[in-house]
């Protein structure tokens, strides 16, 4: 690009200081003269209208300096094509290394957050783990209350079986007693009104035979008093099996108690399990979280690995153009060193 305020006459400046100077005036000579500042093809065009604008008052050159004239020019067509190349490759080399920087970095900043997410998946797995086996000890000690729960249920319905055997054996008892005591009274009363009748029919031979009467009345009264006595201990077996059926009662009711805490328990065991099971699929969830965190990891690693194989490729490229760009220019400013060092013909 030419730059901004660039004229044809101080591109005749710049050639006539270098031709006083006794130096060739090249495009590249001009360029330094002016200050390494001007398009090369705006510096060649004003020198070629320059060159025409004095032809008609100078002689005509010789073949050694259209020789060179050609030389120079095409040694200014390979700089500048050699220079667009440069130019293009490293436009390329800053756009790729643009592009690989920000891929490195999209790729670094991956990382970093795959890595606090396994962290992260690393530590809710080991709490996972933790409270897992907190539950499962738990769960242990609820399953040997259970059973010890158990041991002692079975324990007590023995008892309140056997204590309902012994209640209904007194009942049988009691009720075998007040039917003997009811037969027995019965048949005294039916006793005495045969003996009444019989008092009134035979009074005289009961009179023979009051004595004998009395000896069995005696007999009778003790038997009597034998029953009473029998009356009152079945009463007392009666208090006692009444007293025995509160208190197998009063057991049934703490069994019930107990019934109740075993299914309590049983609730809060069920309760426990599905805690478990859902602990237990959290655990599953955050293998699966973490699975795949490792995996997008391996891909980040693997998208990392490729860029820096491109940006190899890349380099490998602008150390090519760069070489080619030095081979290029060598010859190039070996000719214009030769053609400078010679001195001008006319």
């Amino acid at each position: 690009m030419a730059r901004t305020g660039l004229y044809k006459s101080d591109v005749k400046k710049a050639r006539d200081t270098l031709v006083a100077l006794g130096r060739h005036p090249s495009v590249d000579a001009v360029r330094v003269e002016l200050g390494n500042t001007g398009s090369k093809s705006t510096i060649h065009k004003y020198l070629k209208e320059l060159e025409e604008e004095e032809g008609s008052a100078q002689q005509p050159r010789s073949i050694s300096a259209a020789l060179q004239e050609m030389v120079e020019r095409l040694a200014s067509h390979l700089q500048a094509e050699a220079d667009e190349r440069v130019n293009a490759a490293r436009d390329e080399v800053r756009a790729v290394s643009a592009r690989m920087e920000q891929a490195l970095a999209a790729a670094n900043a991956a990382n970093a957050d795959l890595s606090s997410r396994l962290e992260m998946a690393g530590k809710a797995l080991i709490a996972a783990r933790a409270a897992h086996e907190s539950s499962r000890d738990e769960c242990q000690q609820q399953a040997v209350a259970l059973r010890a729960l158990e041991v002692r249920t079975t324990g007590l319905q023995e008892r309140l079986q056997e204590n309902e055997q012994h209640r209904i054996s007194l009942e049988d008892k009691h009720q075998h007693a007040r039917a003997a005591l009811d037969h027995y009274r019965s048949a005294a009363k039916e006793q005495r009104e045969q003996d009444h009748r019989q008092h009134e029919q035979q009074c005289q031979a009961l009179q023979a035979e009051l004595r004998q009467l009395r000896q069995e009345a005696i007999v009778r009264q003790g038997e009597i008093s034998r029953i009473n006595q029998e009356g009152v201990r079945l009463v007392a077996e009666l208090s006692h099996a009444r007293q025995a059926l509160v208190e197998q009662q009063a057991l049934a009711d703490r069994r019930e108690q107990q019934m109740e805490a075993l299914r309590q328990v049983a609730a809060t065991q069920q309760l426990l399990e599905a805690r478990l099971t859902e602990k237990s699929d959290a655990l599953l969830q955050s293998d699966t979280r973490l699975a795949q965190a490792e995996q997008a990891l391996a891909t980040a690693r693997q998208q990392w690995q490729q860029s820096e194989l491109e940006l190899a490729a890349v380099r490998a490229r602008l150390e090519t153009h760069e070489l080619i760009l030095r081979e290029l220019r060598h010859p190039a400013e070996e000719k214009n060193a030769q053609l400078e060092s010679s001195p001008p013909r006319g």
